[in-house]
């Protein structure tokens, strides 16, 4: 599998990763050997990138991966996991945030140096080593806040990008960036400063490619690289415009129910299913260091894989341009 440097870092990741919030018990529980038999399937297929964060499962995805990769040599994979939220001690849960049976631990947002650091030590805890390859900071945005990110940012950028930066030169992390869902977010954080990578959930999609607006330009000029998830737009993309569909978690509207059968009429065209039309775009863009893929099922994940291992026409760029 092809290997991606991570903006100017010495970081390489595989160019399709595995994505761990269904590890985490998203929408619904997975039994630990699921949780080893998925992650066994990928690295079977030659992934070597993993993603996870404390909120998947209140750091059950976490622990779950650091459980399979522990048995691996720590220089054979790259692993990246997210900060902004820190876990402690509470009560237990059946289900917060759409993950079900999470561990018992209670969770508080904090973007400043010291909630960034601890929330970093906490996984390096759960995932069992001792540095991070690739650290994201997760969620901060109006899209997840509203009206509280001003604290939020005003916390990041008054320590918390700061102390990413120092604790890239102590190696105890070796790139940063960005894990959100939205542009603008992105563009701000690069007026303050440089960063490594930005994980996009969603907005560069075979249906919504707005960080063409401005993002992929800035990221050309920064050499920020790109980690691509959300590329079904939480469904849509690998359903197609059907009854129930669903677009960014949201039943899809009238308006995205006739973009999704124009995109599904131009895949087959080519005699590409929409789904494999989705995976091959994100992949093929240029600025795409890793595609996510997330599952708890051995089954989607080979059904994926064999998507991007199918070969779409010459004309497939110009066709979804």
């Amino acid at each position: 599998m092809r290997l991606n440097r991570i903006g100017t870092t010495d970081v390489k990741v595989t160019e399709i990763s595995f994505g761990c919030a269904s590890i985490g018990n998203l929408y619904r529980a997975a039994t630990d050997q699921e949780a080893q038999d998925v992650l066994q399937c990928a690295w079977d297929a030659g992934i070597r990138y993993f993603d996870t964060a404390p909120r998947y499962g209140r750091g059950l995805a976490e622990q779950r991966l650091g459980r399979f990769l522990s048995r691996m040599p720590r220089d054979a994979f790259v692993v990246s996991t997210k900060v902004g939220r820190v876990l402690s001690p509470g009560a237990p849960m059946a289900e917060v945030d759409g993950f079900v049976d999470p561990l018992p631990n209670a969770v508080r947002h904090d973007y400043s140096g010291d909630g960034l650091e601890a929330s970093l030590e906490n996984s390096l805890d759960l995932l069992q080593t001792t540095y991070a390859d690739i650290i994201f900071v997760h969620d901060i945005g109006t899209y997840t806040h509203g009206a509280d990110n001003a604290a939020h940012m005003e916390a990041f950028l008054g320590s918390g990008f700061e102390r990413l930066v120092r604790l890239k030169e102590q190696g105890r992390i070796r790139a940063f960036g960005l894990g959100v869902n939205e542009n603008q977010i992105c563009l701000d954080v690069m007026d303050h400063g440089p960063i490594d990578v930005i994980l996009l959930a969603g907005r560069l999609t075979l249906l919504d490619r707005s960080a063409e607006r401005e993002l992929t330009a800035r990221c050309r000029r920064q050499d920020t690289s790109l980690v691509l998830g959300g590329i079904f737009n939480s469904g849509i993309l690998a359903t197609g415009p059907v009854k129930g569909a669903t677009y960014d978690y949201e039943p899809a509207t009238p308006e995205v129910i006739a973009q999704v059968t124009h995109l599904q009429a131009k895949a087959e065209q080519l005699g590409v299913p929409l789904a494999t039309a989705a995976l091959h775009f994100a992949r093929r863009h240029e600025l795409t260091a890793s595609v996510l893929l997330g599952t708890a099922k051995v089954s989607s994940l080979q059904c994926n894989l064999a998507a991007l291992n199918t070969p779409v026409p010459e004309a497939f760029d110009r066709h979804f341009s």
